[in-house]
């Protein structure tokens, strides 16, 4: 069983995306074709995001550090460190208001 670090995961993540021209970097969890329920960690610095995207199935996003603006049709939600909300089952986008590190679930369909 590996373990993860989220903490010192969370520093590298940052360290990388603020050395990125996308201002992004993640690194799975939890990944792979036979599994269901797959994880990936995202760094997003200030003013970087990812546009708007479908999920593969019922997911979950928690923002470990910073704050972001997660975005579906015409509404939109503003998550802080601490918070955890079900990503909508439509099209959606994440914007980062601060530099921002987020955990994301998925129980692919």
């Amino acid at each position: 069983m590996d373990t993860v670090h989220l903490p010192t995961l969370t520093d590298e993540l940052l360290a990388t995306a603020r050395e990125a021209s996308s201002g992004r970097a993640g690194r799975s969890t939890r990944s792979g074709r036979a599994l269901s329920l797959r994880q990936t960690v995202l760094a997003l610095t200030e003013g970087n995001g990812m546009d708007d995207h479908s999920a593969n199935g019922e997911g979950t996003l928690h923002v470990l550090v910073g704050r972001v603006r997660l975005r579906w049709g015409s509404a939109s939600v503003e998550l802080a460190a601490g918070d955890l909300v079900d990503i909508p089952d439509e099209t959606h986008a994440v914007d980062a208001l601060t530099d921002a590190v987020l955990l994301l679930t998925i129980a692919v369909r």
